[in-house]
C-alpha cells in the first residue's frame, strides 16, 4: 500500500462568506498542491472540502497521514461520526448533523484509505500548514 502525506486547510472571510481550501499531497517523491474556492461557504465546509479533495485525488487505496488544523474535521471523523451514524445522522441533542453529505463522503473516503488523522495548531509556523493556508487564501482571492 502506497504511503501518502496530506496537509489541508480551509479559510473563509465571514462565516458564511467567500472561502477557499488548500491541499498538499506528497507521494512517490513528488509534491502536488491543490486549491479551490466557493463564493458563499463556511470555514468548516472549506476545511472538510480540503480533506475530501485531497483524498479523492488518490487513485488507489493508500496509507495516508493527513494533517489538519481543524478540530472540527479531526474530531468529527475520528470520534463523533460513529455516534452520528448510530443515531441516524443526528447529534446528541437530536438535531440533524450539519454538513451531512460532506461527512458521508469523508467517511467513505476514510474507509477506502488507511488514514492516520493528525492535528496541528494553525498559524504556529508548521511549514505545510502555513502553505496549505496560503493556497486556501490564494484561491479565495481569485473569486
Amino acid at each position: 500500500m502506497q504511503k501518502v502525506e496530506i496537509f489541508t486547510d480551509g479559510c473563509c472571510k465571514g462565516n458564511p462568506g467567500p472561502g477557499g481550501y488548500g491541499c498538499i499531497i506528497r507521494m512517490n517523491g513528488e509534491t502536488r498542491e491543490l486549491k479551490g474556492a466557493e463564493k458563499s461557504t463556511t470555514n468548516n465546509i472549506m476545511e472538510m472540502t480540503a480533506a475530501i479533495v485531497a483524498l479523492k485525488h488518490l487513485k488507489e487505496p493508500a496509507k495516508v497521514e493527513l494533517t489538519t488544523d481543524s478540530q472540527y474535521v479531526m474530531k468529527g471523523i475520528t470520534e463523533w461520526i460513529h455516534s452520528w451514524i448510530r443515531k441516524g445522522w443526528q447529534t446528541a441533542s437530536r438535531q440533524p448533523v450539519k454538513n451531512k453529505e460532506l461527512w458521508q463522503e469523508l467517511h467513505r473516503l476514510n474507509q477506502m484509505h488507511k488514514v492516520d488523522w493528525k492535528w496541528v495548531r494553525g498559524h504556529t509556523g508548521h511549514p505545510e500548514n502555513e502553505r496549505a493556508d496560503a493556497l486556501a487564501n490564494e484561491a479565495m482571492q481569485l473569486l
